[in-house]
């Protein structure tokens, strides 16, 4: 082999390693409790419409989690608001091939807003780098969280 072709290839060897140990940090997440502002447990919830159809894994998190709320679907019936916003990465081939793996990298983050008062009551964000089951595993992950902070407040 010539010394380019060499250099060419380990080049492309780091590059992958630098992708596969950068797609597998570790979950972060950010969890923003605004104080004394409570949701009661039994509050009905509109989830508002999402990119990529996250309102959907949002709402079954929801069930799944036993959060103490009532998802409504009509907004005017609701207490509360969840709106959100979520992104996925999928694993590229350098994870597939190195790491034997097609886990994707998930972030998401909610807003819950009092619709009486037009207040923040609750936000979260969640950033999975390494998450097997995609949307539904950010989408647990909030409702998980929002159901500590009502939960707490009991």
């Amino acid at each position: 082999m010539t010394r380019s072709r060499i250099r060419i290839s380990l080049g492309a060897v780091s590059l992958a390693l630098f992708f596969c140990l950068g797609a597998s940090a570790p979950q972060q997440t950010s969890d923003l409790d605004l104080g004394p502002k409570a949701i009661p447990p039994g509050s009905r919830v509109f989830v508002n419409p999402m990119a990529d159809g996250f309102e959907t894994y949002l709402t079954a998190g929801l069930i799944k989690k036993q959060v103490p709320v009532t998802v409504v679907n009509d907004k005017s019936k609701a207490e509360f608001e969840i709106a959100g916003i979520s992104a996925s990465e999928k694993a590229g081939w350098a994870k597939m091939f190195f790491m034997g793996t097609d886990a994707s990298r998930e972030q998401a983050s909610i807003k819950v807003t009092n619709l009486r008062t037009g207040e923040v009551v609750y936000a979260y964000a969640v950033n999975k780098g390494n998450s097997a089951r995609g949307k539904q595993s950010a989408a647990e992950a909030c409702a998980k969280h929002l159901k500590e902070k009502i939960d707490s407040k009991k």
